[in-house]
């Protein structure tokens, strides 16, 4: 089998290649008691999310290769050395090193399932007999947002250095996919191994490819100043005498619907994009800044209105598509808080959204999208090649209650070239 060339060189290009997660029992193994642990603030339907997600997952597989994560790292644990290396670090990590020999010990495929769902907690000692814990490893209860632990940037792929501890598992886990599997040729950029980048968090939500020289980056609960400084640093390493831009832009930290730069701002198309008005374009403290990096140093570094006006002085002048429409802030809010501003494209001008955003997907239809529901995708009842552009809509009435909507739930590993 030849290796699949990681290459994002936008948000839109082509898709050729994505990593995704159908949820699991893990998602079960919450409870109302931990849900605020694990990030959510409700526990989920498992029955209801998985086949809300076979939506996700069937369109996907129609117009690319999908991988899932479980058979991603069941091929990883078949090395021996690989399965070993992977093991010492999540115990060392989790502080549960006494777990590596009854870890290795387990097959593959059942020790995929239980880095994914939880090793439970073995109540054999006094410690383990009074303790509240269910669990000696927790679930993974995020990770079919397999968006946030890695991403690409070109023809890397920069391994996330999570905000909360209950998430750095799947960042092990998907450095162990890049970097030990025979899936993908790529090299791996890891902040968590390098001394400067110590008080870094940065995660994959908040990053946007938009082009090879532009990236957009979000600033708030899960990226900090830091580990922005730390991709700065890498592009400076990298820079040639081509000029390339970051754009900053500045995210509330509350209510929690405002996590990454994803939930308040995506791409449609070469000329489109999702935008949530309140922060995005309308006046507010939020700040959008602008760095440019030239022949491997810091050019200028400037606040700018916001960044729409950034983008079009960078030769991208996009229309903005808003986020619950343009007649109720209410609905605004409402619609954005179920993840209505977060689309995936798998084209130029062809997304993935929740359908249960109505006025957000009318607002679209007025811009040009033909609304296709996912279903008569799949079922075969729409050829998806006979519309120049579209918005596939899929059920949400459990996956959006983890935060999240489809550029969330999708890892993007290569996409054909945009000529812009």
């Amino acid at each position: 089998m030849n290796k699949i060339s990681v290459n994002i060189q936008s948000e839109i290009g082509e898709l050729e290649g994505v990593i995704i997660h159908t949820p699991g029992p893990e998602v079960e193994n919450m409870t109302p008691e931990n849900a605020e642990r694990a990030l959510y603030s409700d526990i989920l339907n498992l029955s209801v999310a998985r086949k809300e997600h076979a939506q996700l997952s069937g369109v996907l597989s129609k117009v690319t290769q999908t991988f899932e994560v479980g058979d991603l790292l069941e091929q990883v644990l078949s090395n021996p050395s690989a399965k070993e290396e992977l093991i010492r670090r999540i115990c060392l990590t989790e502080n549960a090193l006494w777990l590596m020999d009854d870890l290795l010990a387990v097959s593959p495929k059942e020790l995929g399932k239980f880095l994914i769902e939880g090793v439970p907690l073995v109540r054999n000692n006094l410690t383990n007999f009074l303790s509240h814990e269910r669990f000696s490893l927790k679930p993974l209860y995020n990770l079919y947002f397999t968006r946030d632990a890695s991403f690409a940037i070109s023809r890397s792929v920069v391994i996330a250095k999570m905000a909360s501890t209950v998430r750095h598992r799947e960042s092990i886990i998907m450095e162990a996919i890049f970097s030990m599997s025979d899936i993908f040729d790529t090299s791996t950029v890891n902040p968590s191994a390098f001394t400067l980048a110590s008080n870094a968090t940065i995660e994959g939500g908040d990053v946007l490819v938009v082009r090879d020289d532009v990236l957009l980056i979000g600033n708030g609960a899960r990226t900090n100043t830091h580990g922005i400084d730390f991709i700065l640093n890498r592009l400076q390493l990298n820079s040639d005498a081509r000029k390339k831009y970051i754009l900053v832009q500045e995210l509330p930290y509350k209510p929690e619907s405002f996590i990454h730069l994803d939930m308040v701002f995506t791409l449609l198309d070469a000329d489109k994009c999702m935008v949530y008005d309140p922060i995005i374009i309308q006046p507010n403290r939020y700040q959008t800044v602008q760095i440019t990096i030239a022949n491997g140093r810091v050019e200028e570094i400037k606040t700018v209105d916001n960044l729409l006006v950034a983008l079009k002085k960078l030769g991208m002048d996009l229309k903005p598509v808003y986020c619950g429409g343009t007649t109720d802030r209410w609905v605004q809010e409402r619609e954005q808080w179920h993840s209505g501003a977060n689309f995936v494209a798998i084209g130029p001008g062809k997304v993935i959204g929740y359908a249960r955003n109505v006025h957000t997907i009318e607002e679209m239809n007025k811009n040009g999208f033909e609304v296709i529901r996912a279903k008569d995708v799949i079922a075969g009842r729409v050829d998806l090649g006979s519309y120049s552009s579209y918005v596939v809509t899929i059920d949400g009435s459990e996956l959006p209650r983890g935060g999240g909507g489809a550029r969330c739930m999708t890892m993007p590993v290569r996409r054909k070239k945009v000529n812009w």
